[in-house]
């Protein structure tokens, strides 16, 4: 009974270092790079990655397939912050397949200090991209970008310090998953003394938010104000819209 036991055992011990030792001493055929989101998003390239798999030492193709790193090419690969998930593996045919994901921006950040950037879903900042600017809503002004944030922590994250761009961010994903206010607010700008003002696409005004505090309420206020008012008085009779005073709305004439 024991033997018999011991048999599949072994069998399944010896099989796969048979298979390893059999294909690992066969060369790397080709290297096949797949972006599986590029029909979404396109912040990198097959040329960009198949450089970064390679390396210095020069192309992969011919290597034998068990001294390809793959752990280490997933490493190097993940580098890029513009991808958030990255495999690499050897397939039978002895093809060297390298599948990424890139992080889906869910808004713009254009600070007046300088630069342009994407935060994605995961409030990861990435830089604009040359290759493909998605449309977004877009957060400007007196924002700061500081060091852990560029170097890939997570807007979400405390210790970036970025109180106003973590609430810009849970303001932008609110109104983003809302039909009305995804396509009637175009930029969030916060001035210097931390107070938001809303860049509306329709109407030629101007929206004063005060703070991101209670952004819920304010903005059903603004939409009843929108629904009952504006269509007597016309939606440019008014520069600025003022939602900042709890329960009211007080607005500047032209």
């Amino acid at each position: 009974m024991k033997i018999l036991l011991i048999i599949p055992l072994l069998y399944m011990i010896a099989v796969p270092l048979w298979l390893s030792s059999h294909y690992g001493s066969k060369p790397c055929r080709d290297i096949s790079i797949v972006i599986c989101d590029s029909s979404d998003y396109d912040f990198v390239t097959r040329k960009q990655l198949l450089s970064l798999v390679n390396g210095r030492e020069g192309s992969l193709h011919g290597q034998p397939q068990r001294s390809i790193p793959l752990r280490e090419i997933e490493g190097k690969v993940l580098g890029l912050k513009e991808l958030r998930e990255a495999e690499a593996y050897m397939s039978i045919d002895g093809i060297l397949n390298v599948e990424v994901y890139q992080r889906g921006p869910v808004m713009r950040v254009i600070p007046d200090g300088g630069g342009d950037f994407f935060i994605d879903s995961d409030g990861v900042l990435i830089r604009k991209s040359k290759l493909h600017s998605p449309r977004l809503h877009i957060v400007g002004g007196d924002i700061v970008i500081n060091r852990a944030m560029l170097d890939g922590t997570s807007i979400l994250d405390a210790g970036t310090g970025q109180t106003i761009l973590k609430d810009a961010y849970h303001f932008v994903r609110f109104i983003s998953g809302d039909d009305f206010w995804s396509a009637q607010i175009d930029q969030i700008y916060v001035d210097r003394r931390g107070k938001i003002d809303l860049i509306p696409r329709a109407g030629n005004h101007r929206i004063h938010l005060g703070t991101f505090e209670n952004f819920e309420g304010k903005l059903k206020n603004l939409a009843a104000f929108y629904e009952n008012v504006l269509p007597e008085t016309g939606w440019d009779k008014y520069s600025v819209i003022n939602l900042e005073f709890r329960d009211q709305i007080v607005c500047k004439k032209r």
